[in-house]
């Protein structure tokens, strides 16, 4: 008989439904350990079929432990499970195994590619690094915010120019300085700390073939070519390169019904952070790039029927499929084509 498992997984415990035949024969609950949750679904459970659950903080780790087991792991879109499980009357973690439960058992969902762990690590680096500027970027300007209420404007810098302007205002000022220094020196070991997870990026795209091939493409640098490149994984994981657009969530949503039928915004689905990193680059090819290549030549003149900000999301859009393509085919950018070319 073909079993079929629903976990919801929560910090602590998971809920686990089993259904047989339409019909649920067993539930209960299990501390959120890969190898107890394994015994338990052996246990009551021997010919498991499907154990699926939903996307979240702990879906990669459990997804890969679980594999591990030789269990028939599935991670599934939670917001695609959503409307399934808010069907129930009452919103409860056993409910919530029922229906994920429910939703293997007719195969009713959406599976998601869950990445490996060297991709995972990147993408760890990348947000930890995005993080440690973000903090030094908000106490620099706490800095500046301060010292002016008493009249001490620092000049414009960054990085040791900053450091060195403070220390000079700061000199005929003890009080002030007992204050400001403490965030002074958090500021400078942030830097420095980011600095050093600089370092390990470049030097992971250095080894890597794939980072190195990204990168010939204008405006793209070593933190977008790692993370799309950490993000895509495999070419094979996408029918075709057209398809990485809307992956990105850089295609417009569309609403039709009946006689109604328009595009709207893009939908801004999938990861937020890849698809800022694509904007971003789209704005440099833009406005800092001075290269004669086709691919700038189409997004200005994009620029000046649609503005800015649509041209530059139309070229995120057209550098997501152009980047795909070279994973694909392993060909290398040509700025007369827009478009891999054989290296």
């Amino acid at each position: 008989m073909k079993q079929y498992i629903g976990l919801d997984v929560s910090m602590k415990e998971t809920a686990i439904s089993i259904r047989q035949d339409g019909k649920r024969i067993w539930r209960g609950k299990c501390a959120s350990d890969p190898q107890l949750l394994a015994a338990v679904i052996r246990k009551r459970s021997p010919q498991a079929q499907r154990v699926v659950f939903e996307t979240g903080p702990l879906s990669v780790w459990l997804y890969h432990a679980l594999t591990a087991e030789g269990l028939p792991a599935i991670c599934i879109d939670a917001r695609h499970a959503k409307a399934a499980l808010d069907m129930a009357v009452n919103k409860t973690d056993a409910n919530d195994a029922d229906g994920l439960a429910h939703l293997a058992e007719v195969g009713f969902y959406r599976e998601v590619r869950v990445k490996g762990f060297d991709s995972m690590l990147i993408r760890t680096l990348i947000t930890a690094r995005n993080q440690l500027l973000t903090m030094r970027l908000q106490i620099s300007n706490q800095i500046r915010g301060m010292m002016k209420t008493f009249g001490l404007t620092v000049p414009k810098g960054a990085g040791g120019v900053f450091e060195r302007n403070v220390r000079e205002l700061l000199q005929d000022n003890n009080r002030l300085a007992r204050i400001i220094m403490p965030m002074l020196q958090a500021w400078s070991d942030i830097r420095q700390q980011s600095a050093e997870m600089s370092k390990q990026l470049v030097a992971m795209a250095r080894e890597d073939q794939r980072c190195r091939l990204l990168m010939t493409v204008p405006g793209v640098g070593t933190v977008t070519a790692t993370a799309f490149a950490a993000a895509v994984e495999d070419p094979a994981n996408f029918k075709n390169s057209r398809s990485v657009g809307a992956w990105v969530g850089l295609t417009p949503r569309r609403y039709q019904s009946g006689e109604v039928d328009h595009d709207g915004h893009i939908s801004r689905r999938g990861d937020s952070r890849l698809r800022g990193l694509l904007y971003e680059s789209a704005a440099v090819i833009m406005n800092r790039s001075r290269d004669t290549s086709s691919l700038r030549a189409w997004a200005l003149a994009l620029k000046e029927r649609l503005g800015f900000k649509r041209a530059a999301v139309a070229l995120a859009r057209k550098l997501a499929v152009i980047m795909h393509a070279m994973l694909q085919t392993g060909e290398l950018f040509n700025p007369h084509q827009a478009k891999p070319v054989p290296a």
